[in-house]
């Protein structure tokens, strides 16, 4: 039973994470998703400095969500 609550806390946990990345970047459409965020990004498509940015930030949260921090 305790996989089941781990697994719902991990949910609740990648939920509020992409929360507040979509709160920091309101103007993009992330999904639900942030690995396919990543794979359908296309360089270039934004200014170098938000380029960066937007790539790191899309890569903490991700990071965040792995180690559950």
């Amino acid at each position: 039973m305790a996989s089941v609550w781990s697994t719902r806390a991990d949910q609740e946990f990648a939920g509020q994470v992409c929360s507040e990345l979509a709160d920091d970047l309101p103007d993009e459409d992330l999904g639900e998703c942030l690995d396919d965020a990543m794979d359908m990004y296309r360089m270039g498509s934004k200014p170098r400095c938000e380029e960066i940015e937007y790539l790191g930030m899309v890569r903490d949260a991700i990071d965040r969500i792995e180690e559950g921090e």
